[in-house]
């Protein structure tokens, strides 16, 4: 049976739409998958007028918002809720059977802010919405691996938040995926937290008192996995190839390196959930919202990974 992927429309003042009605429409997608788009049928209808030559794909009506009501290019609460609400509609029917995976286009954090709703990213929500306490945000194009042990929170937190416990939790997740997509025995690595892996505690003790650890507990499970490399050197060719995945301590770590090298193909996924879920791996770029020229590069992979995990029975 082909795979029914749920495909929310995102930030409806950013490029989500405009995305979401051409990947629909795109031969080789809609040749291997079904998708129905979540969201507001009037902002997809226009969406579809403009970039997908009028023709508009299965839409699951969620909300009422106008497309006369959106702020093209700007933040904006109205906005911001529609897109939450077309993510809390599809997830619900994903988890209820309706659906075999749910492919999120991007939000704006600070819209659903607006809102009056505390909102960190896609990633949290929908662990939220699923019940789900042990997950991660993960990026991979091709071979290329990053999982995060943490993900949207202040840079001063960092540090009280990169846990052994957390550490441990993340690898599995990652190394579990990895061994789901074919790879018998993954190799893994771990960026240190501190410059140069805290030079033995002269740049920071972290890298010995809590990363270190949890790494030797990891490899008396029988994980594979090296480190704590300096993070300025790891995702050199040379060194990364080596490697199956990659264990990033913190966001900007893991994300600067990884859009560098698989900007236009990469794909964010949340190991961990009970449902499958991928996305891009960009934001709602304002700057060309409504205007035609979004690369469907992240979104198209996203869907086809997606449909790749759905057809397989692999989280």
């Amino acid at each position: 049976m082909r795979p029914r992927i749920a495909l929310t429309m995102g930030d409806p003042s950013g490029i989500g739409p405009e995305l979401a009605v051409r990947a629909a429409q795109e031969p080789e997608i809609a040749s291997v998958m079904d998708i129905a788009v979540y969201g507001s049928p009037d902002v997809l209808a226009e969406a579809a007028r403009r970039f997908s030559g009028g023709k508009l794909p299965e839409v699951v009506p969620v909300g009422a918002l106008k497309f006369a009501e959106v702020p093209v290019g700007r933040e904006a609460a109205a906005c911001g809720m529609a897109a939450l609400e077309s993510v809390r509609a599809a997830v619900e029917d994903v988890l209820a059977g309706k659906r075999d995976a749910i492919v999120t286009c991007p939000m704006n954090k600070a819209s659903v802010n607006l809102a009056g709703i505390p909102f960190t990213g896609h990633t949290e929500y929908i662990a939220e919405l699923c019940g789900c306490e042990s997950y991660a945000m993960m990026q991979s194009a091709d071979d290329l691996r990053v999982i995060f042990v943490t993900t949207h929170i202040p840079l001063n937190r960092v540090s009280e938040e990169v846990t052994s416990e957390r550490i441990v939790e993340v690898a599995r997740l990652l190394y579990n995926v990895i061994r789901r997509e074919g790879v018998a025995d993954p190799l893994l690595a771990a960026a240190a937290l501190n410059p140069h892996a805290g030079e033995q505690g002269y740049m920071g003790h972290e890298d010995e008192k809590t990363v270190k650890p949890a790494l030797a507990l990891l490899r008396k499970e029988g994980i594979r996995i090296e480190g704590p490399f300096p993070p300025d050197t790891l995702f050199i060719d040379a060194i990364r190839r080596r490697f199956d995945g990659i264990v990033s301590m913190y966001h900007d770590q893991g994300h600067i390196p990884f859009k560098m090298l698989a900007f236009d193909r990469g794909v964010n996924s949340t190991p961990g959930l009970p449902i499958i879920r991928t996305s891009v791996d960009h934001g709602t770029a304002f700057e060309i919202a409504w205007q035609g020229r979004a690369d469907l590069g992240s979104l198209s992979a996203a869907l086809r990974l997606a449909a790749l995990r759905a057809s397989s029975g692999s989280i």
